[in-house]
């Protein structure tokens, strides 16, 4: 029942900033958005549709033929995020003075619609729209949700290019590319990892040195050398960025011959690594 509330809360908030970020920074500024509220706001433009209504009628479409294939818990989430995100935007779509810099207003309004599809995102969610897709996708064929999102969201601004004109598309595209980056900051946090793969013959006391100094655990593969046809064992660690530099001083004072590879990790969960941030 928690989790439940929690995720409530998290939709309606995300479901309004999105909304806000459409009706006072998109809207005002004759700039657009990706998915079905984009499309609503295209529309707008060209036709003087409600996009608040239109957004819900789309969505509508859009969630009766996905529901068939996507999580039940996905689509129940998704039939409350819809309507509140048409209802919010039809309740603020009323005219709003245009700040004058469009793209200051692009900017901002990534921000805001990020942060907002990143909490809806966050419950197991979608926006009812683009977002449904990508989330077929994604489910179906492990499609990266936020990436797949954001080129089907560039389909929709590129479509309203002669209505809104060739700079403020490409505002919008950079609306785009903030909200992608503010959604992936939201559901991904601040603190990313590190996947730390060191080659060395000393491996076994590189371990024992980062689990003394570092307060995390590491793990030692056993390994063979394709040029040098000898055996030679590999640490794997899992750290946060910010323990970097300490980890490769930790190594270069054990074995300054160390081989090591570096890779961004996207989430980390259970486990030692775990354990040791909550201590």
């Amino acid at each position: 029942m928690g989790k439940l509330l929690k995720d409530i809360t998290f939709i309606t908030i995300g479901s309004l900033l999105y909304a806000l970020a459409l009706t006072f920074l998109v809207i005002p500024n004759n700039l657009a958005d990706g998915g079905l509220a984009g499309a609503s706001v295209i529309l707008h433009y060209a036709f003087g549709w409600s996009p608040g209504i239109v957004n819900f009628t789309l969505a509508s479409i859009v969630l009766l033929i996905g529901y068939r294939v996507l999580p039940k818990r996905n689509i129940l989430l998704t039939v409350l995020t819809a309507p509140l995100i048409s209802f919010f935007i039809y309740i603020t779509e009323s005219s709003v003075e245009p700040l004058g810099d469009p793209l200051v207003s692009a900017i901002f309004a990534g921000f805001f619609s990020g942060v907002g599809t990143g909490l809806i995102f966050r419950t197991g969610s979608s926006m009812g729209g683009t977002s449904v897709i990508a989330r077929m996708l994604h489910h179906n064929l492990d499609w990266d949700l936020t990436r797949t999102n954001f080129t089907l969201d560039a389909c929709v601004v590129l479509s309203g290019l002669f209505i809104i004109g060739p700079l403020n598309t490409m505002y919008t595209i950079i609306l785009l590319f903030i909200g992608k980056k503010s959604t992936d900051v939201v559901m991904e946090g601040l603190d990313s990892r590190k996947a730390v793969s060191v080659i060395s013959a000393r491996a076994p006391e590189i371990t024992d040195v980062v689990m003394q100094q570092m307060n995390t655990s590491a793990t030692v593969f056993k390994g063979y050398g394709g040029y040098l046809k000898e055996e030679a064992d590999m640490s794997y660690i899992i750290i946060s960025k910010y323990q970097l530099l300490k980890l490769k001083r930790i190594i270069n004072s054990v074995d300054d011959k160390a081989f090591v590879v570096i890779h961004d990790v996207r989430d980390v969960f259970g486990g030692s690594f775990s354990w040791s941030k909550k201590s």
